[in-house]
């Protein structure tokens, strides 16, 4: 009988995924949401969510580099198959990296282009999310909970001061109860408070000018 294997997906729920790596899950889960958001957005765009658009590039962009920088080293440390991968990963985030320059191009301009440059880079987003969860989710089952919390303590640390104010109300916002439950109890008790409250509400904020 064949071994029943997890859906390696953060797609369609993470009920299926451990829980250590669910903080990683929510923002590719964000980061599809978003993507959507701006796609339906494109075609009436009126330039209020210029800033919007620059906090989502700014986690993407954060996110991306501190895997390249920081957490792909260490996932080689720690599994000897992962080094091939990560370079084919890298690659991936250079082709989103211009799907995003392309967007900002549009939105700069009015949101001239924006439809088409908006439903490329959902795209590309898509794809790569999906390539980069099958590989990097079996390994982080293999790592267990207290090796990859250790990784993840060093990704966090290195994101730059706005993306830290932004992160947590953008990763929670609309996620189910139990991954924010599950993240919530890695982050100290001060920091949760503020993102509940006040950074919660300047997320809000920046989505409101995306109706404008």
């Amino acid at each position: 009988m064949p071994t029943h294997q997890p859906p390696y997906s953060s797609e369609h729920g993470l009920d299926a995924l451990a829980p250590h790596y669910h903080g990683f899950a929510l923002m590719h889960r964000a980061m599809r949401r978003d993507a959507a958001r701006l796609r339906a957005a494109a075609p009436a765009w009126r330039g209020g969510g210029a800033e919007w658009w620059l906090r989502l590039r700014e986690v993407i962009e954060w996110h991306h580099t501190s895997e390249d920088d920081v957490l792909w080293p260490g996932l080689r440390r720690l599994d000897a198959d992962f080094d091939a991968q990560a370079r084919e990963l890298h690659d991936d985030h250079e082709e989103l990296d211009a799907a995003m320059a392309a967007v900002t191009t549009a939105v700069t301009h009015g949101g001239e282009g924006l439809t088409a440059a908006a439903r490329d880079f959902q795209e590309i987003l898509h794809d790569h999310l999906r390539d980069e969860e099958r590989v990097v989710f079996p390994v982080f089952d293999r790592m267990g909970e207290r090796a990859y919390l250790a990784e993840e303590r060093k990704v966090v640390a290195s994101a730059p001061r706005r993306v830290l104010l932004h992160l947590q109300p953008w990763m929670f916002d609309g996620a189910g109860r139990d991954s924010v439950a599950h993240v919530s109890a890695t982050i100290p008790p001060p920091v949760r408070l503020l993102g509940a409250t006040l950074l919660r509400r300047r997320y809000e904020n920046t989505l409101k000018g995306l109706q404008k």
